[in-house]
């Protein structure tokens, strides 16, 4: 039998070492490959789950210019780049965003056509008596997109700065406050009802066509209170044209230095717009986790994510089952409110 000298190898057991080599490599691209697949999937495969690449369709029930036109409009963007295939935006308002979901729900389960809906979606499940479809079962809930605190801002010679000066202020003198309507069953004409119900308070609603003349009337001081989007303002507050008493989320914004949770005097407080996509229903779950995948992808980019929080949007990209949780829950909610309210579609 050969003797083997140190640092020397048969030509079977070096040829045997290689190979051995080459698997291990092989086996570790292989995992790589695997991990990258699950991570992110290829605009190929996603190409190919979603209609062959036809394009696709962002509805949103509501006009262009708007919060969730805006928020529609910038992950269509970065979908479209991660899908390799178009993605737009088409506003079909009316009806508190029905018209646009009506026309989601009636369509092909084939990824091709969806919805950017926003709060409505659950409001409008009590609100409504009668609607042309189910917000639940008719509906994908395919990602929760962002959320946008709104913020309870008042007049600035109201005698009342915080929360509980205005609870003293409101109950010492019953009917006397009021609030600003910007649109009958949004978020934010829920969020002062809300206020209402928990509070034992009783503040006069004065309705309005639109968010703008209700803020232009509290700038003027002809309304004492109004809850509005974190987005409308922003700027007033920071000209002192207006003063904010509190928030509706869970923890103080930045945007709004000093000014305190809702929730921390009255327990349980908490309202926020919600913006999400969905698709009809019976969307294949292969389409389903492709638009999730291509929607996240996009909210995680840095300028996407600098962009939303500059405007007071809060990322979200929450997964598929959670989001559909999270509407369940919604309507529930707001049921109460909507009860407790009064409120009839205009």
């Amino acid at each position: 039998m050969p003797v083997v000298r140190p640092g020397e190898h048969q030509p079977a057991c070096k040829s045997a070492l290689q190979s051995a080599s080459s698997q291990r490599r092989a086996s570790c691209a292989a995992l790589l490959a695997l991990a990258a697949w699950c991570i992110a999937p290829s605009a190929q495969a996603a190409q190919a789950a979603i209609a062959g690449g036809k394009p696709i369709r962002i509805l949103v029930g509501a006009p262009a210019g708007g919060t969730t036109d805006t928020l529609a409009r910038t992950i269509a963007q970065e979908m479209s780049q991660t899908l390799d295939q178009p993605v737009v935006v088409e506003n079909r308002p009316g009806a508190g965003g029905n018209i646009a979901a009506d026309m989601v729900a009636k369509s092909p389960a084939d990824g091709t056509t969806l919805l950017m809906s926003f709060t409505s979606h659950t409001i409008n499940a009590t609100l409504y008596k009668k609607l042309p479809f189910d917000p639940i079962q008719d509906f994908t809930p395919i990602t929760l997109v962002a959320t946008v605190p709104s913020v309870l801002v008042a007049r600035p010679n109201l005698p009342a700065n915080n929360i509980p000066e205005l609870i003293r202020l409101a109950k010492s003198e019953p009917g006397k406050l009021n609030f600003g309507i910007g649109a009958v069953g949004s978020s934010v004409h829920l969020a002062g009802d809300m206020f209402k119900m928990m509070t034992g308070t009783y503040i006069v609603n004065i309705p309005y066509k639109g968010t703008t003349p209700a803020i232009t009337d509290l700038l003027a001081g002809q309304v004492d209170l109004m809850f509005a989007s974190t987005i409308n303002v922003a700027q007033h507050v920071k000209a002192g044209k207006l003063k904010v008493l509190g928030v509706t989320s869970p923890t103080p914004l930045p945007q709004f230095p000093g000014a305190q949770p809702i929730g921390a005097t009255v327990k349980g407080f908490e309202s926020s717009a919600w913006f999400g996509l969905f698709g009809p229903a019976n969307l294949p779950p292969e389409i389903t986790q492709a638009l999730y995948q291509a929607a996240r992808h996009g909210l995680e980019q840095p300028a996407v994510r600098k962009r939303l929080e500059t405007d007071g949007a809060q990322p979200s990209a929450m997964p598929p089952e959670a989001f559909a949780n999270f509407v369940k829950q919604d309507v529930k909610r707001w049921a109460t409110v909507v009860k407790y309210s009064g409120a009839k579609p205009e």
